[in-house]
């Protein structure tokens, strides 16, 4: 007796818009085509669980401005590499920046070309936001900002990378007594050498939370007095707000403008040294003692601490960059050329310096301190 033969009913998963899209491609376009990852396929309404576009490796995820980057590209849906050399446990806080599966992580060698390769080959944009503020005996400033950044650029173009964005300094400059931003300035050049269509963002001293600007001069309260090369007066600052500063990067790899130009990113206003670092202490509610000290007395100092074998208080590089007047960029694009209004120091500085007021002080309104004088030149 034959048995009987039982047929089982097999459905197919259900089908999302852009497969459907890359399979009537395949059928009435043919097999010869080559047939675009849904990643970049942009859809949905926008937001993390989105799709912008956008495949990002970030280099320099890790630091200060990365978090803000990485945060800026998850909440718009993209889909984010982050090359780390750090413990894992130090990457943890990024993890919750995109939906599910839209952050990788690779552990890579700066110094092994290979391991950039493969960190950008399957992106279509790339960001450098590596930078130190004090030399090592593994990374020099010619390594952090010249060598690293020309390898990048030189495996993103070889990788077909349609943005690469380079962040510099504002201040950047072949002529500069700080060897940190002469470095800087051989990077852009060697970035633009290998990679001509590369958008180079040059923001000025970058202020938030985490920040080593505005903090800097705070904890100096540790030392009961400030000491400022002729009190500050000499120095003219124009500190621009780190989520700003995301937000142009981002906004410049969407931007079909930016292609192959140099932004300067600053805030709205100019402040002497002196007056901003008064401003910083009024914040806080303390003391505000100011002294004069020579140049190369401070930068002897700044030396001194150089060669702590833990993360420096300050450092001679340090001591000159920060009493270099900041330029005003009038040929430049800025902020505001992306879609990006600069924000005030004042209405943010409060988020970085009610740490360092006292208990008795934490709950003061911002309205008590007056504004820090500002300067047109």
């Amino acid at each position: 007796m034959a048995a009987a033969i039982r047929f089982r009913v097999v459905r197919a998963l259900p089908m999302s818009r852009p497969a459907i899209t890359a399979a009537a491609t395949s059928v009435f376009c043919g097999s010869s085509h080559r047939q675009l990852h849904h990643a970049v396929i942009p859809h949905g309404k926008g937001g993390r669980s989105s799709v912008s576009g956008v495949v990002a490796t970030v280099f320099g995820a890790t630091g200060f401005l990365g978090r803000y980057v990485v945060n800026h590209l998850g909440r718009m849906g993209s889909q984010v590499i982050i090359p780390y050399r750090c413990d894992v446990y130090d990457i943890m806080h990024l993890r919750l920046m995109g939906d599910l599966g839209q952050l990788t992580f690779l552990e890579w060698d700066a110094r092994d070309k290979d391991s950039i390769r493969k960190a950008v080959q399957h992106s279509n944009v790339v960001i450098n936001l590596i930078g130190r503020e004090w030399e090592t005996r593994n990374f020099d400033f010619e390594d952090v900002f010249v060598n690293i950044p020309r390898a990048i650029a030189q495996a993103s173009k070889e990788a077909g990378v349609e943005r690469f964005i380079h962040v510099s300094h504002l201040n950047a400059s072949m002529k500069s007594s700080s060897k940190s931003l002469r470095s800087k300035a051989v990077g852009e050049k060697e970035v633009r050498s290998v990679f001509p269509e590369a958008i180079i963002i040059r923001p000025s001293d970058i202020f938030g939370r985490e920040d080593r600007f505005l903090n800097h001069f705070a904890n100096y309260r540790w030392f009961l007095a400030v000491p400022l090369v002729s009190l500050g007066f000499k120095t003219v600052k124009q500190p621009v707000y780190v989520a700003d500063v995301s937000k142009g990067i981002v906004n410049a790899t969407k931007d079909p403008d930016a292609v192959g130009k140099t932004f300067a990113f600053t805030g709205p206003n100019r402040y002497l040294l002196f007056h901003l670092v008064k401003y910083i202490f009024g914040m806080t509610h303390r003391t505000f003692i100011p002294y004069p000290l020579p140049l190369f007395v401070y930068s002897w100092i700044g030396k001194l601490f150089g060669m702590s074998p833990f993360e420096p208080w300050t450092t001679k590089d340090k001591v000159e960059r920060i009493h270099i007047s900041d330029v005003m960029p009038t040929d430049l694009p800025g902020l505001e050329d992306l879609g990006v209004q600069p924000t005030p120091l004042e209405l943010k500085s409060i988020e970085v310096l009610r740490r360092h007021r006292t208990y008795r002080w934490l709950s003061s309104e911002i309205e008590e301190t007056k504004p820090a004088k500002t300067v047109n030149y």
